[in-house]
C-alpha cells in the first residue's frame, strides 16, 4: 500500500482511484463495508482510503483523555490487510479545519486526487464546521465527474456498529465484543520501555509499553498475544493499569509477561491483542501476595489461549 501525506502533485499511478472517505479509527467491520462498496463501485480503479492525522478530535480537544482506537501505523496495516492500495493521510490541524465543504471537494478530491468515486458513510459530513453533509457531497461530486455511494451503517442486535460503541465495550472489560465488532483482536501497539524492572525479582519479567494516545481499556489482567518485531506471535499475560500494589503514579502503562520468552526487547515494536479479560486490578499487602497472584493470572491466561 502506498501511502501520500498531501492531496497536492502526487503521481499519476496515484489518482483516479476510488476513494474511501473517514476517520476509520479502529478499521472496524463498518469501516470494512465503506471499503467494500468503494471496490464494488469501480473495481477497474485503485483502491483508496482519504483520512486524517490526527485525528479532528485530538485538534478540537486537545485535553481530552487519549480516546485512539488505532494510531497511525496501526490504521494503516489494517487498511492495507483489508486489500487497500493507496492510503492518503491528509494531516489534520486548525488551518485545514477552516477549509469549506466546497474547496474539501474541489480542491482535494477532484483536482487533487482525482477521485473517480467517493464512498462514504450516509451520515457523513466534513468541511469548517462540518458544513458539507452527504446532499452535499453528491451533488458537487456528481457535477464535477465523480459518482458517490452512501454506505448505510453496519447494524446487529446492539445496534449501530461504531468506533464509539467499541470504545465503550472495551472500557467495560469486553475485548471479545471488541473483537467481535472489529473483525480481529483489539492490540495497543508501541515501543517497549524500560520499566522499573520489578517483575524481574519476583519470576515475571514483562516488556512495558506506554498507552500514549491509545484509549485506556478497564483496567487489569489480559490473556494477550503479542507480536514481536519479527513478525512472530507468543502467548502471554498483561496488566493494564496503575499498578497500586508498587507504584502511587498517575500514569497507566501495560505490562506484558511472554510466555517461554527470553530476549532483550527494549525499543523493539511490539503488538500487543487482547484476548480476554481475567480480573480487575487490586492492590495486595504485599509482593508476596502479588506474586502468587500473577501465578493463578499467567495461568488463567494459558488455559484461555489454549
Amino acid at each position: 500500500m502506498k501511502i501520500f501525506h498531501d492531496w497536492r502533485d502526487l503521481p499519476a499511478d496515484a489518482r483516479g482511484a476510488s476513494v474511501a472517505l473517514g476517520n476509520f479509527d479502529g478499521v472496524h467491520r463498518g469501516h470494512a463495508a465503506v471499503i467494500r462498496a468503494a471496490h464494488t463501485a469501480r473495481p477497474d480503479a485503485p483502491l483508496a482510503v482519504l483520512t486524517f492525522e490526527p485525528h479532528p478530535r485530538e485538534v478540537f480537544r486537545p485535553d481530552d483523555p487519549p480516546f485512539r482506537l488505532t494510531l497511525s501505523a496501526e490504521r494503516a496495516d489494517a487498511l492495507a490487510a483489508l486489500g487497500v492500495d493507496v492510503l492518503y493521510e491528509i494531516p489534520f490541524n486548525h488551518e485545514f479545519s477552516l477549509m469549506s465543504a466546497e474547496d474539501f471537494v474541489t480542491e482535494v478530491l477532484h483536482k487533487g486526487i482525482g477521485a473517480r468515486h467517493l464512498v462514504c458513510g450516509a451520515d457523513s459530513a466534513f468541511g469548517h464546521r462540518r458544513g458539507g453533509g452527504t446532499d452535499f457531497l453528491v451533488e458537487r461530486a456528481e457535477a464535477l465527474g465523480m459518482g458517490v455511494t452512501l454506505v448505510s451503517p453496519v447494524t446487529d442486535a446492539g445496534g449501530p456498529l461504531s468506533s464509539t460503541r467499541i470504545r465503550r465495550t472495551l472500557q467495560d472489560g469486553y475485548p471479545e465484543r471488541a473483537t467481535a465488532d472489529l473483525g480481529r483482536p483489539w492490540a495497543i501497539r508501541g515501543l517497549v520501555s524500560h520499566g522499573d524492572k520489578r517483575g524481574r525479582t519476583i519470576g515475571f519479567p514483562t516488556a512495558n509499553v506506554p498507552l500514549g494516545q491509545h484509549l485506556e481499556p478497564a483496567r487489569g489482567v489480559y490473556a494477550v498475544k503479542v507480536r514481536l518485531a519479527d513478525g512472530s506471535w507468543h502467548k502471554g499475560v498483561a496488566n493494564i493499569g496503575r499498578r497500586p500494589t508498587v507504584n502511587a503514579g498517575p500514569e497507566s502503562r501495560l505490562e506484558v509477561n511472554i510466555f517461554d520468552y527470553s530476549g532483550d526487547l527494549y525499543d523493539q515494536d511490539i503488538t500487543v491483542a487482547l484476548h480476554a479479560y481475567i480480573r480487575a486490578e487490586i492492590k495486595f499487602s504485599g509482593l508476596d501476595a502479588l506474586k502468587t497472584q500473577i501465578t493463578a493470572d499467567a495461568q488463567e491466561a494459558r488455559r484461555l489461549l489454549a
